[in-house]
């Protein structure tokens, strides 16, 4: 879908491309993430970086059937952004510890969030760390698995409605491009 976008005031429209990721869409591109990782690394556990890395790592790691854990890196508190540059929120778990393990987030850009959760797993000792996430942008950080390059803006199925006074509404954020 392509809606029209505005950089600068006075500026002409651009067209912004919006990847609406259904729940099934999104399924297919764990399994393709984790197929992916199949072919050439077996780890032992996967570790999800909070929030939404979450989501896949915890599908990743049942298809691949390991351990999952998660650790928390953010700029963020609640929805509002807090800091400039991410934090290390909680740390890196000890379970890491010689063990082969598989980085998950939901998408890289710069990549930073990334090397700081690398840094903080390499800190307890594992065999070996690989980083995956299920987008990442066709210019920047590339993890060592990703299931799709895009520079879409992702709408991604946990985050199309929230709840705003009791109900379930469209996420205020994607107003007038989603329908309810």
């Amino acid at each position: 879908m392509r809606i029209p976008a505005f950089d600068l005031p006075g500026a002409s429209p651009r067209p912004v491309e919006y990847l609406d990721l259904s729940w099934e869409m999104f399924g297919e591109l764990c399994r393709a993430l984790a197929l992916k990782v199949a072919r050439d690394f077996h780890p032992d556990l996967v570790v999800g970086i909070a929030r939404a890395g979450v989501i896949p790592g915890a599908v990743v790691a049942s298809i691949l059937r390991v351990d999952f854990h998660s650790m928390k890196i953010s700029r963020k508190e609640g929805d509002e952004v807090v800091r400039e540059r991410p934090a290390i929120l909680s740390a890196a778990p000890m379970q890491a510890a010689g063990k082969r393990v598989l980085l998950v987030d939901e998408i890289a850009t710069s990549g930073e969030t990334l090397r700081m959760a690398l840094a903080a797993v390499r800190d307890v000792r594992p065999a070996e760390v690989r980083t995956a996430t299920s987008f990442a942008r066709t210019r920047g950080y590339k993890p060592d698995y990703v299931a799709l390059a895009t520079d879409a803006t992702i709408i991604y199925p946990w985050d199309r409605k929230v709840f705003d006074e009791g109900k379930l509404v469209v996420n205020p954020r994607y107003q007038g491009m989603l329908d309810d």
